[in-house]
């Protein structure tokens, strides 16, 4: 016995909006080509040599800390309190 009963029907109620999506797609992508012009060759290298000749403040760069610098052994608290005497700290 067939799981179905019937034949499979798709969901032709998503089609028309499938349709309406791709055509709005194609007609913005072709709307979008025209839009865009063309900018002349001399006109963009004046106003690149304009942008690169201007003069730009540097950015403050904070000072370097000094790192601690590490012996690769970890080192642990003691727990509780320690007799005189006795290292504060234990390697482990």
């Amino acid at each position: 016995m067939a799981p179905y009963a019937g034949r499979v029907e798709i969901l032709w109620w998503l089609v028309p909006s499938l349709v309406v999506t791709c055509v709005a797609m194609l007609w913005v992508g072709w709307l979008g080509r025209e839009g865009r012009g063309e900018v002349d060759r001399e006109v963009a290298l004046q106003r690149l040599a304009r942008e690169l000749s201007r003069d730009r403040p540097t950015p403050a760069r904070p000072e370097a800390r000094q790192r601690d610098r590490s012996t690769g052994i970890a080192v642990r608290q003691a727990r509780g309190a320690q007799p005189p005497g006795r290292p504060t700290r234990r390697v482990s």
